[in-house]
């Protein structure tokens, strides 16, 4: 039988209840377009500064806008197949984010196979493109000691066991030019899945 325990990590072996500093800018996190006229739009830029030419926009009422990196006031945001830069002026970061030093990712994902994994509140989905799906219930979520970007979440289904490492780091999907803000290994049973992972809705 195949595993479908998770333990959804970003370091093992990390001490429970551990107190974590909290950092206004941790990163991944969610943010929402503010100060835009309802007829314009928030320009998305090729680099973060306002002389860099513009390849996409984010329009007037757009949330859970996911910036991966901050640079001289600008946030590094995906647009279409790619990223960019769009003014820190005009972006409002949602409340409630990293408030227990943890991320909060939505989703994981990599090709070669193709693969996600889908997080809702305590509990997985994982999908392999011709596999069908395992689910089961998320029991931990820890961060490493001495270590404030890496972090780990577990669970188990069906008796099998799964273990995703995820780091705080830039990560391409490897078929576009979006980046993202956290790295994943994703162990289940025998087989290794690499990808990134987003704490932006589906």
């Amino acid at each position: 039988m195949p595993a479908t325990g998770l333990v959804l990590g970003l370091v093992l072996g990390l001490a429970p209840g551990l107190a974590a500093p909290l950092h206004a800018q941790d990163l991944p996190a969610l943010y929402d377009v503010t100060g835009v006229a309802s007829d314009d739009v928030l320009n998305v830029r090729e680099g973060p500064a306002a002389s860099a030419a513009q390849i996409g926009a984010l329009g007037p009422a757009a949330t859970d806008i996911e910036v991966t990196a901050i640079e001289n006031g600008w946030g590094r945001v995906n647009t279409d197949e790619r990223s960019g830069w769009a003014s820190l002026s005009f972006l409002a970061r949602q409340g409630g984010q990293w408030a227990d030093g943890l991320p909060a990712p939505r989703t994981c994902f990599g090709t070669e196979p193709f693969w996600s994994l889908d997080l809702a509140a305590d509990v997985f989905d994982f999908q392999l493109f011709d596999k069908g799906l395992v689910s089961g219930p998320i029991t931990l979520r820890t961060r490493a000691s001495g270590r404030p970007d890496r972090y780990a979440f577990a669970g188990e289904a069906g008796g099998d066991r799964a273990i995703l490492v995820m780091g705080r780091a830039e990560c391409s999907d490897g078929m576009s030019d979006r980046l993202y803000g956290l790295t994943a290994d994703f162990l289940l049973g025998d087989t290794l899945y690499s990808g990134c992972c987003s704490v932006a809705p589906n």
